[in-house]
């Protein structure tokens, strides 16, 4: 569905995190300091010492809780995130079901960076440091515009 008034930002990314936020934020200032001000960014919290963690790193806007991150996906063109907010029951249980659904079926470009504390194990997948996976993030979003 179209947005019924025109942008006047540039283009929204979210970026979605838990816990105490470290990885939104470490995605945050990566975004900023390669895009500047090109893109608008949302700090989606699972909580709110997630969503301050990465408003502290220069997000532009920020929100919490599952109502918020449901309605605020659809309006963004990519998110990214840890791959756990997309598992019901991750992060100690702060991804709701309804959160990994609003991931899940929103239909936007989801960038997911493959660090989990759950019991999952990716097959084939090389653990990198996370500014190694924060870059080639990066670098999937530079080429999806």
């Amino acid at each position: 569905m179209a947005d019924r008034y025109p942008r006047i930002h540039a283009p929204i990314i979210a970026v979605m995190d838990g816990q105490g936020g470290g990885i939104g934020a470490a995605i945050v200032k990566e975004i900023r300091r390669e895009f500047q001000d090109d893109l608008e960014i949302w700090a989606l919290g699972a909580n709110a010492t997630a969503t301050e963690a990465m408003m502290r790193a220069r997000a532009n806007r920020g929100a919490t809780g599952e109502n918020a991150i449901r309605h605020s996906l659809p309006k963004a063109f990519a998110l990214m995130a840890p791959m756990a907010v997309g598992w019901a029951n991750a992060m100690m249980g702060e991804i709701t079901p309804g959160i990994a659904e609003a991931v899940t079926s929103t239909d936007i470009l989801k960038i997911f960076i493959p660090l989990s504390l759950e019991r999952v194990v990716l097959a084939g997948y090389q653990s990198e440091p996370l500014p190694h996976l924060i870059a080639k993030a990066i670098e999937i979003l530079r080429n999806s515009r």
